[in-house]
């Protein structure tokens, strides 16, 4: 596929990275010359520098036969301009933006053909928000990942001493929960996947990836670790787009407060919540963390875009008795620093930016793919379709499907009833398909095991 991707930013520089590994033919176009040099001394890819909306330059990134264009620049007002450009000069049959600002995402009929023609519009925010969201649901998780509507989740847990499964076989699951069906698709002991079979050893530390359906994660959850209080009150680091998002999203189940240094934002955020409590004040000063009973708080989130104040804030946070602390953090190279020591949960807004760039990158009817472990690994949601003579898995069972090394199929979801993958699990056409895999360099060999035959048409 030849894919220009506008912008040589974090999110830009990671999807290049992401599609250059599966023989994509890339282009990356930025202004910055001295990101692209180094993106280009990486990577396999070609790269322009240059405006990206401008017509000459697009051109000159091969434009004129692209299967797709990713505008992630930095500038909402340039990424959809260069949407316009490529639909209207260029015919560009996929066109992706990255779009933050939410005076442009609420106004409906905006991006569409006769309009803005975008195909896709993509919402940092919007994501991390969700992500956040779900993490804060389940109490104890590293990840939580929506398949088939919610219908089925995949769940990253750390495996911890007196779990009632640490230090027993996998196959006991069944043993201890007779009326839940769930499957370990892969697991993480000291940074190396394990494919789990029924004989494999949980060990305290292990880092467990299970899909089950969405009302018995909590169940599998207490399996694995000693299973935490819900959480109450949350104290949110920064009243920017996530911060006020997150806010609004679950100030109505949680006790809420954002702690934001601007005067102007602290009112606007007043007269826009609802029940959260706005405090103006720096998340660093220890006075007025202690004045506000940091010690008390279930959970504290540091959402600024400053990944030094977030560290900090969470550091001191922590050391002031907060139950468990999570922090975003762009720069990649401090997440796996922090990850798992005085804080607890580090969030990469890129990396889930890019699971959702990804669903539609796939080839073949893809419905998501997310990134996961710091984009190690990949768990995607395929749907199969034809029939036994044009499918290579339809009409198969899992026993009988030729899968890439390091895949593993968790969960088949039909219609509204989720079926958790065994080796006499039969898959038809129409099947929502889970599958991990531990190394994504396999991501094109299943692409071409779920793509449909000529005898199907």
């Amino acid at each position: 596929m030849k894919i220009i991707i506008l912008g040589a930013g974090q999110v830009g520089g990671t999807l290049a990275e992401h599609l250059a590994s599966e023989a994509n033919d890339i282009t990356v176009v930025d202004t910055d010359g001295e990101r692209l040099r180094n993106l280009g001394d990486r990577l396999d890819i070609r790269t322009v520098q240059g405006q990206a909306s401008f017509p000459t330059v697009l051109r000159q990134a091969g434009a004129d036969d692209a299967d797709m264009l990713v505008a992630v620049t930095n500038s909402d007002e340039t990424n959809m301009v260069a949407c316009q450009v490529a639909y209207t000069l260029f015919h560009t049959p996929t066109k992706i933006a990255r779009v933050r600002e939410s005076a442009y995402l609420t106004r409906s009929g905006l991006f569409s053909n006769e309009a803005i023609p975008v195909d896709v519009l993509i919402s940092p925010e919007q994501v991390v928000t969700n992500y956040i969201k779900r993490l804060i649901e389940y109490p104890g998780a590293l990840q939580v990942i929506d398949f088939a509507e919610g219908k089925a989740q995949l769940v990253a847990v750390k495996a911890y001493y007196g779990g009632p499964l640490v230090g027993q076989q996998l196959r006991q699951i069944r043993e201890h929960m007779p009326n839940v069906d769930t499957r370990v698709a892969a697991i993480f002991r000291r940074d190396r996947p394990i494919m789990p079979h029924g004989d494999t050893v949980i060990e305290a530390d292990d880092e467990v990836f299970f899909i089950a359906a969405r009302g018995h994660i909590r169940a599998v959850m207490s399996e694995l670790r000693r299973l935490e209080d819900s959480y109450r009150r949350i104290v949110i680091a920064g009243g920017g787009n996530i911060g006020e998002r997150l806010a609004e999203a679950i100030e109505s189940r949680y006790q809420v407060k954002i702690i934001e240094k601007n005067p102007t934002r602290c009112r606007y955020l007043s007269d826009t919540l609802e029940s959260t409590i706005v405090l103006q004040g720096s998340s660093s000063d220890r006075d007025l963390l202690m004045e506000e009973s940091i010690s008390e708080a279930d959970i504290f989130l540091a959402l600024t875009n400053d990944d030094e104040a977030n560290i900090m804030s969470s550091l001191l946070a922590k050391r002031l008795g907060a139950r468990k602390v999570m922090s975003i953090i762009n720069n990649p190279a401090y997440v796996d620093l922090v990850q798992g020591g005085n804080i607890d949960i580090a969030i990469s807004p890129q990396l889930a930016t890019i699971g959702t760039l990804l669903t539609h990158v796939r080839r073949g009817d893809i419905v998501s793919a997310h990134s996961l472990r710091r984009g190690a690994a990949e768990a995607i949601e395929v749907v199969a379709h034809g029939d036994s003579r044009s499918s290579k898995v339809v009409g198969r069972t899992v026993a009988d499907i030729a899968l890439p090394p390091g895949t593993t199929i968790g969960a088949v979801v039909r219609d509204e009833e989720v079926l958790i993958a065994h080796d006499d699990t039969r898959i038809e056409s129409g099947d929502h398909v889970l599958l991990f895999l531990v190394d994504k360099k396999y991501i094109r060999d299943v692409e071409r095991l779920f793509q449909v035959g000529l005898t199907f048409f």
